[in-house]
């Protein structure tokens, strides 16, 4: 077993109600403290992954969000305020996490997630969140946490309805497996173009955090293989088996000119 550094006094007591808990215990919580999780997107669902993570104590955070804050972002960003308007996502995201949790490291990433910079930056992360609200940023995120056997945690809303699920886990079915291949233009809508309730990324978001959270834990009870929809119009959840396509698993990302 990894032998993980020691956590410090001011630790033990932020996270007490954590080690109370014999499902993590001081063990558990230094695993938290040691793990690298990159969120990509600081908007609707990243506002509250990147907080429930940053207080349960996880050592590195990277914040990944090019996007200035916008007046309509306050209906469902929470990190943000109308003193934000027209400044970096991730700046002021880690402004006010730092205010709630100085004992994290933060690192900013003021760019898109693209075929050319990807590959520098997922190796350093050992699980990454997909916060993101566009078709070509999911499909890229999940061909390169296959090509670099990562977990990817996979969250979208839409209206009142909001799907959560682990990919790509312990060889476990992918994205492609639950989408294969993008809409085309005129069979869906981009998720921009729709409306959504405002509690609704918060309650993806959570269940986002919570599933990256028992993944460093090494708990068994992950939501890997199934996909999660949650109607918060009804208050009905349901599950259902994603079918493995082998074939997907043999997925490799070459970047663009190679």
């Amino acid at each position: 077993m990894t032998d993980f550094p020691e956590l410090e006094q001011k630790e033990l007591r932020r996270y007490k109600r954590h080690i109370m808990l014999p499902q993590i215990g001081e063990a558990g919580q230094k695993k938290l403290k040691n793990a690298k999780v990159l969120v990509v997107g600081a908007g609707g669902l990243g506002c509250p992954v990147l907080q429930y993570l940053s207080a349960a104590g996880v050592g590195t955070l990277g914040i990944m969000d090019d996007d200035f804050v916008d007046e309509s972002n306050l209906q469902r960003q929470v990190l943000y305020g109308l003193n934000d308007l027209g400044k970096l996502k991730a700046i002021i995201a880690r402004e006010r996490l730092t205010e709630k949790n100085p004992l994290i490291q933060y690192r900013i990433l003021n760019i898109r997630l693209h075929d050319k910079n990807v590959l520098e930056i997922v190796p350093e992360y050992d699980i990454v969140v997909d916060a993101t609200d566009n078709y070509p940023s999911r499909y890229l995120i999940n061909d390169v946490c296959v090509t670099l056997g990562k977990p990817m945690v996979y969250g979208a809303i839409y209206q009142f309805e909001g799907h959560v699920s682990v990919l790509n886990y312990k060889g476990g079915p992918t994205y492609r497996c639950l989408f294969p291949e993008a809409p085309r233009r005129f069979e869906a809508p981009e998720p921009t173009e729709t409306g959504v309730i405002g509690v609704l990324p918060g309650v993806i978001g959570t269940l986002q955090a919570t599933e990256v959270v028992k993944m460093i834990l090494g708990r068994k009870e992950i939501l890997a293989g199934k996909l999660l929809i949650v109607d918060i119009l009804k208050q009905e959840t349901r599950k259902i088996a994603i079918p493995l396509n082998p074939d997907n698993l043999q997925v490799k990302f070459i970047p663009a000119g190679e």
